[in-house]
């Protein structure tokens, strides 16, 4: 990674713009604690649910669908606290499609998993494709939020899918003005949301000396389209992860 000498100032200190993780396995702390950082994790936006009678407006009706396609664990809790709402009994037949094993796996907190058809790909719908193609004659609903992934939605269109959107949450922008007078060496970025949180809690926000490192082109577009320079970009070929690349960029500002 090529670091710019005249921002490469050590880094003493990590803002990663997500919520505390549950557990201390988070690969943040590891690297927080082998190069002596300060850390703190802050979610810099948050999902809130759309109740049930305000799906029923958009006229989508949950028993016309065979299959459910998932791409966040959010998009799995916010569809079953909508069966809920709703009283609807998902049926022991419905199949579903989830980008990745995690969230096919957290299925187990709402249904028996080994006795539902459940299907998962490596990390995008692209790569449900051979599944997909098995269950082209599916009716789909894609639960998701009202800033979904346009990407998923283009491929599953490109590709001639019976599928229907349903927004059953909503991405917010968190309140995080008390932060006004605290600074970071590096904050770290996930989504264009988490970037206009930061201007809609700070219009005159300066970057300074602060490093800043974004995850996905999406995000990273973001901060162009704001005038922020862009330090620690990922994923790359050398840095798949977030975290690896933050590493990377330390070892050569911390020589």
């Amino acid at each position: 990674m090529q670091v710019d000498e005249a921002r490469a100032k050590k880094v003493k200190s990590i803002l990663v713009t997500l919520p505390k993780p549950e557990n201390d396995k988070s690969p943040y702390f590891a690297l927080a604690e082998k190069y002596n950082l300060k850390l703190d994790f802050r979610g810099f936006i948050h999902v809130e649910g759309v109740p049930a009678k305000d799906v029923r407006k958009e006229k989508i009706n949950f028993a016309d669908f065979t299959a459910v396609i998932f791409t966040s664990k959010n998009a799995v809790d916010h569809f079953f606290r909508v069966c809920e709402e709703m009283r609807y009994e998902v049926p022991a037949d419905m199949k579903y499609f989830c980008i990745s094993e995690a969230i096919a796996l957290y299925l187990q907190k709402y249904i028996q998993y080994r006795k539902r058809k459940i299907f998962f790909g490596k990390q995008t719908a692209k790569d449900l494709e051979e599944v997909l193609k098995k269950h082209s004659k599916e009716k789909f609903l894609f639960p998701c939020s009202d800033v979904a992934n346009e990407e998923t939605q283009k491929w599953l269109q490109d590709n001639g899918y019976d599928f229907t959107p349903a927004v059953l949450f909503r991405t917010v922008i968190s309140d995080i003005k008390d932060l006004e007078n605290v600074f970071y060496d590096v904050i770290v970025f996930f989504s264009p949301s988490s970037v206009q949180s930061l201007f809609e809690n700070f219009p005159d926000f300066k970057q300074k000396d602060t490093r800043i490192a974004a995850f996905g082109a999406t995000t990273q577009q973001e901060l162009l389209n704001h005038n922020l320079v862009l330090d620690i970009p990922a994923p790359t070929p050398e840095a798949p992860s977030m975290t690896m690349a933050v590493e990377q960029y330390i070892k050569q500002a911390n020589k």
